[in-house]
């Protein structure tokens, strides 16, 4: 596919799902969102990232990608195919990073979806930590884990960790990822809870991972 093929399928992207009645601008929203986040301390970073979002969502723009405008892979390498050699040094410079943003919700929990008994009275995040011990153990190296959690799973996820304290504590356990504010359908102005504010926020998911990093 070259250039013009792929400019003349982003913008069949960009013209469906126009919203053709007028609605709130940016200018009229995007200083409510910015007090509540700076109000709220997140950086930079998870501003800008928050803005652009909105920005697309106001503009009325379909996010969805049509098969129209996709074509298939011809061909990916086959992992069996290649010449790779092991090499172990390398996890002395490695960091084990495991996502853990989202609650169990559709499992019937109020905590992180982790903290689901699997097998033979262990969790997922048993699991992980005695997948990381191995590794330990098996290379004779000190792999570096890490966890990127939210703010719904990481009081829960650190008290289910602490029997594994070789995994690391506190800051050297996890990083938290920022908040995103929830958004009224009706008028797309920031959501509002007094009774319980910590509704108004949701975890950005796993995109957030750079953002979060600073």
């Amino acid at each position: 596919m070259d250039e013009e093929e792929v400019k003349a399928k982003m913008a069949a992207v960009a013209n469906q799902g126009k919203v053709q009645t007028a609605g709130p601008s940016m200018d009229t929203l995007w200083p409510q969102y910015e007090e509540k986040m700076k109000a709220e301390g997140l950086n930079d970073a998870a501003i800008a990232a928050f803005k652009y979002n909105l920005g697309v969502l106001v503009s009325g723009v379909s996010t969805m990608i049509p098969d129209s405008t996709i074509d298939p892979v011809d061909s990916l390498p086959d992992l069996a195919s290649l010449d790779v050699a092991e090499d172990a040094s390398l996890l002395a410079s490695t960091l084990m990073l495991k996502l853990n943003g989202g609650l169990g919700t559709g499992m019937g929990l109020d905590r992180a979806k982790s903290l689901l008994e699997v097998s033979n009275g262990n969790t997922f995040l048993d699991l992980i930590a005695q997948q990381v011990a191995s590794m330990k153990t098996a290379h004779g190296t000190d792999l570096a884990f890490m966890l990127m959690n939210s703010f719904s799973t990481s009081a829960d996820t650190l008290a289910a960790l602490a029997k594994y304290p070789d995994l690391g504590t506190g800051s050297d356990l996890e990083f938290v990822q920022n908040k995103a504010p929830k958004v009224t359908k009706s008028d797309l102005t920031p959501a509002s809870w007094p009774a319980q504010p910590g509704h108004e926020w949701c975890p950005p998911g796993h995109g957030d991972l750079y953002p979060a990093l600073l």
